[in-house]
């Protein structure tokens, strides 16, 4: 098998697919590149067919654009009270885990119409699962997720004897399209892909942005005035260049070839959206802030059938949270210049403060 800096193989003999071209490819034939790959039910980006169209027939309108505008005043609410409280601190504070995963927690129970008695319970599971998922232990990784599936049927439990007007018991109220009532198994992958995904992942997305412009202060002052539009596209920016959504799986279906390489059925092949976010074939100079010249191209959020279904509302939450931060004030670097400098894929656990 040959393969370029661009196609490549990993530890566990996976092809690795960072070609910006190849990845678009593959995301948008899932019938040869399957996403139904883990052992696990995954609700809905683990379907595929007329099972995933079905999902997120029923899914997509809880985090459409009108959902997100009824959300977003509150989602206005929990930023500006989250960024007053570090600022009166008047002290450094990590993005990711004293910011972004806080502000994940309540902009999501907002969304869901969880209670506030969950948000210390959902924050360790966001601290632990970012350990866990540092170290790559299978066994580690298995009980993270054990842990918050058992949260979530906790809530559902609880939501049944208690029943309230608000995203997850409508939710529980969904049907298929035969009329039959969705089984625990498919509510619990749907919160923990909802949830549990997007908690960590919008606290390292907050990590990336903050870390970002505490280290390009030249680019403060037009963030913070942009229109929202312009903002959205600079977020998107920013987090292409330095992409926690590192990857996804695919399972290969029939006999065909990926970057010139022959692969068989039954293989798994890897879609690297953070080297193909960095594609120089596509981004010429892969580190330029351009968010007009690289938005057609950008691929935070995937691409194809698969594409993420909370992008708009990840996007919204992002935008809030960066807009109170630089109303607050400049957002300066807390640690060491070196160490800020370093490119931790995502992972920045280097201080800040608010200036």
């Amino acid at each position: 098998m040959s393969t370029t800096d661009r196609v490549h193989l990993d530890q566990k003999g996976r092809l690795v697919i960072g070609d910006h071209a190849e990845v678009v490819r593959l995301a948008h034939d899932p019938e040869t590149f399957s996403s139904i790959v883990s052992r696990h039910l995954q609700v809905p980006n683990g379907l595929d067919g007329a099972a995933h169209a079905e999902m997120r027939h029923l899914l997509d309108p809880f985090m459409d654009a009108d959902a997100v505008a009824q959300l977003l005043p509150e989602l206005e609410r929990i930023a500006a009270d989250l960024v007053a409280r570090l600022d009166a601190a008047d002290a450094p504070f990590g993005a990711v885990a004293d910011l972004g995963a806080r502000f994940a927690v309540r902009a999501q129970s907002a969304w869901l119409g969880w209670l506030p008695e969950w948000e210390e319970p959902l924050l360790q599971w966001v601290a632990d699962n970012r350990v866990a998922s540092r170290t790559g232990h299978p066994r580690a990784t298995a009980e993270i997720a054990d842990r918050f599936d058992a949260i979530i049927r906790e809530l559902l439990r609880r939501r049944r004897e208690h029943p309230r007007d608000d995203v997850t018991t409508r939710l529980m109220g969904l049907r298929h399209s035969d009329g039959s009532a969705l089984r625990d198994d498919e509510l619990v992958s749907i919160l923990r892909n909802v949830t549990g995904g997007d908690l960590g992942s919008l606290a390292l997305c907050t990590g990336v942005i903050v870390h970002w412009l505490a280290v390009h202060p030249e680019h403060q002052d037009h963030v913070a005035a942009a229109s929202d539009a312009d903002l959205d596209a600079a977020i998107d920016e920013i987090l292409r260049a330095d992409d926690p959504f590192v990857s996804n799986r695919r399972r290969v279906t029939r006999q065909t070839e990926v970057g010139g390489c022959p692969v068989h059925a039954g293989q798994i092949v890897v879609l690297d959206w953070r080297a193909a976010n960095r594609d120089p074939a596509v981004f010429v100079e892969p580190d330029a802030f351009d968010p007009a010249a690289h938005a057609a191209a950008n691929l935070v959020y995937g691409t194809g059938p698969h594409v993420c279904p909370g992008r708009l509302l990840a996007t919204a939450e992002l935008r809030v949270l960066v807009r109170a931060l630089l109303t607050a004030g400049r957002i300066e670097p807390a640690g060491d210049p070196e160490r800020e400098q370093a490119p931790v894929a995502g992972f920045r656990a280097v201080p800040v403060r608010l200036v």
